[in-house]
C-alpha cells in the first residue's frame, strides 16, 4: 500500500525496468561507499540534478506536448537565486531559503507570462519565442556583472554543515564530512521531487495533460480549458526546473552563465528525454544515469582502449580520448535507432507478466 502511494500506482510494468530502477536507486544511495573519490561523487550528484531537470522537462514535453527551449532559463534562475542570495547574505540557511523563494517567485511570474502570451500560438512559433526569451535572459545574466558576476560567475559559501571542512565522523571507512551530507541532501531532495512529479502526472490533472497532448481540439471540445492546463503545466515544469538549478548551485558552490544557462544543457536535456523515453518520469532517471555516466567516463574508457590497441596505429587513433564526442554521438544514434520509444518505452513494450 505504501509503495502504491509513493509511486502513484504507476509501477514500472516491466521486471527488467523495475530491476534497473532499483539498481540505479541503490547505486546513487551507496556511491560514496562503493566508489570512494571526488569524481564518482560529482558524477552521482550531477545525475541527481539532471534527474529532476529532465523529469520537469518531460512534464512539459512528454505529458503535455509542449516544446520549450526556455527550460534552462528556469534552471539558471534557481542556480542564480541561491548564488546571489548566498553572496549577498553570507553562508547560512536563511540565504539558501531566500534565494530559492525569490527564484521560485520569479520563475512563476516568467512562466505565467510566457504561458499566457505564447501558448495560444502553435508549435514552432511557441518554441521560437521561448528560444528568444532564453537567449535574452542568458545575455542579461552575462551583462549584469554587479549582480550575477558576469561571465566569471559567482563563488559563494554554504552553511558550515555542508562545507567539505566539516567533519562529523567516520562510517564503514568513509569520512562523513560536509560534502557527503550535502550529497545526501541532494539525494533526498531529488527523490522527493521525482515522487511529487510522478504524483502529478498520475493525477486527474495529469490525465488531462495527456489528453491535450494526444488531441487538444478534442480536449477543448469536451470542456477543458486547454490554455489554462497548458499554462499550469508550464508553471509546474518551471518551478521544478528552478529547484533543480538550486540543487546544482548548492552542490557546486558556484554559478555562471555557462554552468546553468548554456544552450548545450538544453540539448543534453532533449537527448536524455529521448533516450529515457518521453512521457515517462522513470525515463528521466534512466536517461540521466546513462547520459551522465557516458559523458563522464567515456574518455577514460577510450584512453584504456587506445592504449590497449597501440599496436594498431589507425585503431588507436580512432579510439583516442580526443574523439570522445564522436563516440558519444554514435552511442546516442544507436540508442535512438534501437530504442525509438526510449529505454522505458522499449522495456514496457516487451514487458513480462508481473
Amino acid at each position: 500500500m505504501m509503495l502504491n502511494r509513493l509511486l502513484s500506482a504507476d509501477f514500472p510494468r516491466s521486471r527488467v525496468l523495475a530491476a534497473i530502477l532499483v539498481l540505479l536507486l541503490l547505486a546513487l544511495a551507496l556511491t560514496p561507499f562503493l566508489i570512494p573519490g571526488v569524481k564518482a561523487l560529482n558524477v552521482a550528484a550531477k545525475i541527481l540534478v539532471f534527474v529532476v531537470l529532465v523529469a520537469s522537462f518531460d512534464l512539459l514535453l512528454g505529458y503535455t506536448g509542449i516544446v520549450s527551449f526556455a527550460h534552462t532559463m528556469f534552471f539558471g534562475i534557481g542556480a542564480y537565486g541561491v548564488a546571489i542570495a548566498s553572496s549577498k547574505m553570507g553562508a547560512g540557511w536563511s540565504a539558501i531559503f531566500v534565494g530559492i523563494g525569490v527564484a521560485l517567485a520569479l520563475s512563476f511570474v516568467l512562466a505565467l507570462g510566457i504561458g499566457l502570451f505564447s501558448l495560444r500560438v502553435r508549435a514552432i512559433f511557441f518554441s521560437m519565442i521561448t528560444l528568444a526569451v532564453a537567449a535574452a535572459f542568458q545575455t542579461l545574466a552575462s551583462q549584469l556583472s554587479d549582480i550575477t558576476g558576469g561571465e566569471d560567475g559567482l563563488t559563494f559559501k554554504m552553511p558550515e554543515v555542508l562545507s567539505p571542512s566539516y567533519q562529523l565522523g567516520e562510517f564503514l571507512g568513509v569520512s562523513i564530512d560536509g560534502r557527503l551530507i550535502c550529497y545526501y541532501l541532494l539525494f533526498i531532495t531529488a527523490l522527493v521531487l521525482l515522487l511529487a512529479m510522478l504524483r502529478i502526472v498520475n493525477s486527474p490533472f495529469g490525465r488531462v495533460l495527456q489528453a491535450i497532448r494526444e488531441n487538444e481540439f478534442r480536449a477543448e471540445a469536451i470542456g477543458y480549458r486547454v490554455v489554462v492546463y497548458r499554462t499550469t503545466s508550464s508553471i509546474l515544469s518551471a518551478l521544478f526546473a528552478t529547484l533543480a538549478g538550486a540543487m546544482l548551485a548548492i552542490w557546486l558552490r558556484y554559478n555562471g552563465p555557462d554552468t546553468s544557462l548554456s544552450f548545450e544543457i538544453m540539448l543534453d536535456v532533449l537527448l536524455i528525454v529521448v533516450i529515457g523515453g518521453m512521457g515517462t518520469i522513470y525515463g528521466a532517471a534512466i536517461g540521466a544515469g546513462i547520459f551522465v555516466v557516458a559523458q563522464s567516463y567515456l574518455q577514460d574508457l577510450l584512453k584504456l582502449a587506445s592504449d590497449a590497441t597501440s599496436g594498431l596505429p589507425w585503431l588507436s587513433a580512432l579510439l583516442s580520448p580526443d574523439r570522445w564526442l564522436l563516440w558519444l554521438g554514435l552511442l546516442f544514434v544507436l540508442s535512438v535507432y534501437y530504442f525509438p520509444t526510449g529505454v522505458v518505452g522499449r522495456l514496457r513494450a516487451a514487458r513480462s507478466p508481473a
